[in-house]
């Protein structure tokens, strides 16, 4: 057959589509130009630098000798540090990009639902983002410095290149979570930063309190993913999208016959996500597995993995269902007073001559913190202005990652000495480590919300300003109640590091890395307890 007939045909076209009279505007052409897709780079440099570098590491392993694995933590470090300061160059606008054609990509106004045009764009770089980006790489960065220290000591039971690795691939995600604007880049990215996580809580050799730990985390973990993606799909079939501005938009005229599919959707959504944050009653998994994961590790979830949680919370609740604020407003409001309850009720009751209380105490406080951010959270659901009632809780979010690392950093040094790491074994630290029993007692004392710790006591006037500002007088007593029973548990700690110590004194040496991460912390929790006013300003401006 003689290729002229079928040339002829396709030259026509193409001149037909390259023709003046026809810029875009010919049906080819327009086919043609929507499976081009730009993207900033920009934009996305924080998550993929860190999903590179989790790349470089897992293949530089299988060339490094044993003798030198340790090369692989700094490089780590490095490129945590890396993907932080992309940070700064998207200071100076809105970016979005892998969006709807005709949407546009790059700077501009914000995609959210909360002001200005919305735009239906898969990723979007504002100012939501960059602070929530912030925190996760700023946590991981904490976290990698004390995994330093656990790897160089536990070295035989701790693969250090898968290690690295998966700390990496889950940083990569959790930094992708709050960029998210689509439901199934949302669940995507959620699943990136929580199944490296199982492997890192397993990850000790030969350890059954590891493995048992890493076997809770996943199928809670597990149970949630099934639940928020069945209510996605509920979502997805009653809008017809996955955007979350056009899922905003669209759900509000849900045609009648799939209106209880619409607000099964929602609520199922919403239920995946609070397994995330550590809800009560989704929160039984997590005194469990901080005791059985490596302290880093740990600290990673306390911090980062709540991060993560939260930033989809705030997503799908604000941005993509706000015309069901009568549903999950009310929903999270008495999910903050059972969390906070519940969370601060069990640190009260640890022994502090029990095995592991120390981390024990910790992982309870993280549920009853985690009720603290969901304050803001249910508050939006009941004003007007939900964007000062989110600041509140990215505020608050951002005093407790610096402070609440800085405890687990100051836990790693005291478990390097005492390895049962009970609250008993913190008797006496002043009088051995000065200067780290002075800045244990500030960080406890900035979860307590108690001078010097500024920022603490800063970061719970604002949630207490949110509760009463939408309404939810009950929930602030509530919460007023619960910030009584945790200063107990938390002053009775403070007390213990400056009372004489029992028997042979035990001086703790402190090694470079720990020392970083313990002074980065101290650094912050100062600094935000210096100027608490510019950390909420800077939280609430402009965050979609």
């Amino acid at each position: 057959m003689s290729a002229q007939p079928l040339a002829q045909p396709l030259a026509e076209a193409a001149a037909s589509v390259a023709s003046p009279a026809h810029p875009l505007g010919h049906p080819l052409a327009a086919s043609a130009a929507s499976l081009v897709q730009s993207v900033d780079w920009l934009a996305v440099a924080p998550p993929l630098i860190a999903a590179v570098v989790a790349l470089g590491v897992l293949v530089a392993d299988l060339f490094l000798p044993e003798s030198r694995k340790n090369v692989l933590g700094w490089i780590s470090v490095a490129g945590l540090a890396a993907a932080a300061l992309m940070l700064l160059p998207l200071l100076d606008g809105d970016r979005a990009t892998f969006c709807l054609t005709g949407n546009g990509t790059g700077t501009g106004a914000g995609p959210g639902s909360l002001t200005g045009a919305p735009r239906a764009c898969s990723y979007t770089a504002d100012h939501f983002t960059l602070v929530i980006q912030l925190l996760v790489l700023g946590g991981a960065l904490l976290a990698a410095l004390l995994s330093i220290t656990t790897l160089d000591d536990d070295r035989r039971r701790v693969p250090s290149g898968e290690f690295w690795f998966l700390l990496l691939s889950a940083t990569a995600g959790a930094a992708l979570l709050p960029a998210a604007r689509d439901l199934a880049t949302l669940i995507v990215a959620l699943e990136v930063a929580s199944l490296p996580a199982f492997a890192l809580v397993g990850i000790r050799h030969g350890d059954r309190r590891s493995a048992e730990a890493a076997l809770k985390f996943f199928l809670s973990s597990v149970t949630a993913t099934a639940v928020s993606l069945m209510g996605v799909s509920f979502v997805y079939a009653s809008t017809g999208t996955l955007y979350l501005t056009q899922v905003a938009q669209r759900l509000p005229d849900t045609p009648g016959q799939l209106h209880t599919l619409a607000q099964t959707g929602v609520v199922l959504t919403l239920i995946g996500f609070a397994f995330k944050t550590a809800a009560v009653p989704f929160h039984f998994w997590v005194p469990d597995t901080y005791v059985g994961a490596p302290l880093p590790v740990a600290a990673y979830l306390s911090v980062v993995g709540k991060a993560v949680g939260f930033s989809g919370l705030i997503l799908v609740t604000v941005v993509a269902f706000p015309s069901y604020a009568d549903v999950w407003g009310p929903a999270l409001a008495v999910l903050a007073a059972l969390t906070m309850t519940v969370g601060n009720v069990g640190a009260l009751r640890q022994q502090a001559t029990r095995a592991r209380s120390a981390v024990r105490l910790l992982a309870w406080s993280s549920v009853g913190q985690a009720g603290y951010l969901l304050v803001p959270i249910a508050a939006a659901g009941y004003t007007k202005d939900a964007q000062k009632a989110i600041g509140s809780t990215v505020a608050y979010a951002l005093m407790y990652a610096a402070v609440n690392l800085g405890a687990f950093a100051v836990a790693a040094v005291v478990g390097r000495g005492r390895a049962g790491n009970r609250i008993s074994d913190y008797r006496g630290l002043y009088a051995t480590n000065p200067v780290t029993a002075l800045l244990m007692a500030f960080f406890l004392l900035c979860l307590a919300g108690l001078p010097p710790g500024i920022i603490g006591l800063f970061a719970k006037v604002t949630v207490f300003s949110a509760a009463v500002g939408a309404g939810l007088g009950w929930l602030a007593v509530v919460m007023a109640v619960n910030v009584v029973i945790a200063l107990f548990y938390y002053l009775r700690w403070t007390a213990l590091l400056f009372r004489a110590p029992e028997g042979e004194t035990v001086r703790h040496r402190i090694p470079a890395p720990l020392t970083a991460a313990i002074a980065l912390a101290g650094v912050a929790g100062v600094a935000l307890s210096g100027a608490p006013q510019l950390v909420l300003r800077f939280a609430a401006t402009g965050l979609f």
